[in-house]
């Protein structure tokens, strides 16, 4: 805690996605040795939270979120000794530290499900969702899988289905099975033990399914060869998705991290639902400290998408809510937003926007470069969910590619060929050639950051929204701070409230004009954080 708040009321994350990283050992993929030699630029940057995405062992068939061990290092990305060295690093130069958690499914090699897959009499078999076949068959019902098709695969042996709401290589635990409860306190106090300060829970609203197993209601006919996305979509998730008895869980943890003073982020990713169910995850103040809201994820350029995102889920979790620019899932928002120059800095006026917000903006690595997606071709693409459906078009390769750090070979990234192509970034992209450019979006994602930093007014002045659709002009007061962005295609003025008012940040990166009073003239594009004098 800091004196009354937490320490990450406020705080501004970065996602690090450890397989494109930085490489240390030369094999073309991220790990913990790159990674801390990189440290040094995120302190740099700004940011305050560093959450690395899952570094486990694992047969790496979903890239990590198939767990094989939940209290090891992957060889791939190091051992336990360079994940100790990360965390002292990371502590040393004022970061925090949250570590990716799956707690929903495992690996299908990891020892308990080997042990459960044995015999329907083997003590591990309740650990993990079995059910006999439907009377013709098949899946004992209709849910299906976000990586496309059934959420079931047929064990031959044993003559049962086991559920899996990704992949067949990752099969669902069981969480009404209290052993299984009591195995994950001791992974949290293992990482916690070793320094961590927070846990991302993925699929956090997945870990109970309603007993019975009845099926979901069809909202529309899922046709052959549709999209993974576009056929989960197809389905009412009320009996897979979502149920009330997963907040016990999150109550539990809260009792372990609260002796550690360690914070819990929900992916609680519920495309379609109400902010209000998301929130309640995060506001019977004994469960999860706070949950990224994705909506932020899916808006295109315009102010009614953006507001209409933002301004509801703000107003009911008013902090305790987590804004990302982008993510590994997601496309970058550069290329969400048009692409090229124009594209990059609205990515970065949306940015002014989530940091005026309650809660935490949080960035993904080389969203502080205005990176955008790079076109995989298919004969090199790895994701699951683009190589083993028809439709590739949910692929995430192209917002995985590695970090471009300079100029050179592989751009600084790997002295080996990296595990996915970089083609579509030049040395103009690397965080050597930004850094040396006071125009550059680096330089000025840093000093928004820096602004951020110091005005108490962002961590946690109540939220006054000064202007709503049609207006173009989307501005928010926080205390005696002020942050308007346009996201208009016309020059427009916008009335200021009383008093005189100083700019403090341009996204522009224009010299500051004297005080502004009564009008302020806005470019489209423009984002600015003022400060009344």
């Amino acid at each position: 805690m800091t004196g009354t708040r937490p320490w990450w009321t406020g705080a501004v994350g970065y996602e690090v996605y450890i397989r494109s990283v930085a490489d240390g050992d030369g094999d073309g993929i991220g790990d913990f040795h790159g990674l801390t030699d990189r440290l040094d630029h995120l302190a740099w940057l700004g940011v305050d939270i560093v959450w690395v995405t899952p570094f486990y062992p694992s047969p790496q068939a979903d890239f990590g979120y198939d767990v094989a061990d939940y209290c090891d290092v992957d060889p791939t990305f190091g051992d336990l000794d360079a994940f100790d060295r990360f965390v002292v690093r990371a502590h040393e130069l004022g970061l925090r530290v949250v570590i990716d958690l799956v707690p929903n499914h495992s690996s299908d090699r990891h020892p308990w499900f080997e042990a459960s897959r044995r015999s329907p009499n083997d003590p591990k078999r309740d650990w993990y969702v079995w059910r006999d076949p439907a009377p013709d068959g098949g899946p004992p019902n209709n849910w299906v899988s976000h990586f496309g098709g059934p959420a079931w695969t047929l064990d031959p042996s044993t003559g049962q289905y086991y559920l899996h709401l990704f992949l067949p290589e990752q099969p669902d635990l069981n969480w009404r099975n209290p052993e299984v409860r009591e195995a994950f306190d001791d992974v949290l106090r293992f990482w916690l033990r070793r320094g961590v300060d927070g846990f991302r829970i993925d699929v956090a609203h997945g870990l109970l399914k309603t007993p019975g197993f009845p099926d979901n209601p069809v909202r529309t006919p899922v046709t052959p060869g549709m999209s993974p996305r576009t056929a989960f979509r197809a389905f009412e998730h009320r009996y897979d998705l979502d149920q009330p008895e997963v907040l016990d869980v999150y109550r539990r943890w809260r009792r372990i991290t609260d002796d550690y003073d360690a914070f819990l982020i929900g992916e609680v990713y519920l495309r379609d639902a109400d902010p209000s169910r998301v929130a309640r995850y995060v506001l019977t103040g004994d469960g999860l400290h706070t949950t990224f809201w994705f909506p932020t994820l899916h808006v295109g350029w315009d102010p009614d998408a953006i507001w209409g995102a933002i301004e509801r889920m703000a107003g009911i979790a008013g902090d305790k809510v987590c804004w990302p620019i982008s993510s590994h899932d997601d496309p970058r928002a550069p290329t969400r937003f048009g692409g090229g120059d124009l594209g990059r800095e609205r990515a970065l006026a949306y940015l002014v926007l989530l940091c005026g917000l309650p809660g935490n903006a949080f960035l993904y690595q080389g969203a502080e470069l205005g990176l955008e997606n790079v076109a995989v071709p298919p004969e090199r693409r790895r994701d699951p969910v683009a190589t083993r459906n028809s439709d590739p078009s949910d692929g995430r390769d192209g917002c995985r590619t590695p970090m471009p750090w300079e100029p050179g070979r592989h751009l600084g990234f790997s002295a080996a060929e990296p595990w996915l192509p970089m083609d579509g970034h030049g040395p103009a992209d690397t965080v050597a050639v930004q850094r040396e450019d006071p125009s550059s979006v680096l330089a000025r994602t840093r000093e928004l950051l820096r602004v951020h930093a110091e005005l108490p007014d962002l961590h946690g002045a109540p939220l006054v929204w000064l202007t709503r659709p049609p207006d173009a002009v989307l501005a928010v007061l926080r205390g005696e701070t002020l942050v308007a962005v346009h996201v208009g295609d016309r020059r427009v003025g916008m009335r200021l409230p009383a008093g005189d008012w100083e700019i403090v940040y341009d996204r522009a990166g224009r010299p500051p004009p004297p005080p502004v009073t009564s009008v302020l003239p806005l470019e489209p594009v423009d984002a600015l954080i003022l400060r009344r004098v």
